[in-house]
């Protein structure tokens, strides 16, 4: 869903974003200086009550996955007046304008991820770290002898 755009004005990258609940009508994308490989690309700027220019997101460059190989933006405008973070895209270039895009992340399974038997995790044997050693033998039984479950034990 298209909720904005960014075209060049006098020479900065000048924009706007507007949802039902969500009213930025002049946002700027500045450009990163940075040689660093994980630094984004721009940052997006808006105008504060005070009118001045405060950073509330940043963009990175993108590959769409899919045979297209398209190059993108993507990156998230956040704020603590907002709930969460607005993840965006934005499509095009700076010559011709980008279109801001956002989509819905995908709802969560009711029961949580799936997992495997081999998910990867690496478990400490049993008895070291953690919690402390098993009551339990390998067969799931009482390992202490003369042990009831039965048996009250005092706390102390």
């Amino acid at each position: 869903m298209n909720i904005g755009e960014f075209k060049i004005v006098n020479g900065r990258i000048i924009g706007w974003i507007a949802t039902r609940t969500i009213d930025l009508p002049k946002l700027g994308l500045r450009k990163v200086d940075s040689a660093h490989a994980m630094a984004p690309v721009f940052e997006i700027l808006a105008l504060n009550v005070g009118n001045r220019w405060v950073q509330i997101g940043a963009l990175w460059e993108a590959v769409a996955k899919n045979t297209t190989g398209e190059l993108f933006l993507q990156g998230s405008i956040d704020d603590p007046s907002l709930g969460e973070p607005l993840p965006i895209a934005l499509f095009g270039n700076e010559e011709e304008g980008y279109r801001v895009a956002w989509r819905r992340k995908q709802p969560r399974d009711a029961f949580g991820p799936s997992r495997s038997a081999d998910s990867g995790r690496d478990y400490a044997p049993r008895g070291e770290g953690g919690f402390g050693g098993s009551t339990a033998g390998d067969d799931g039984g009482l390992m202490e002898a003369g042990t009831s479950l039965d048996q009250e034990i005092p706390f102390a």
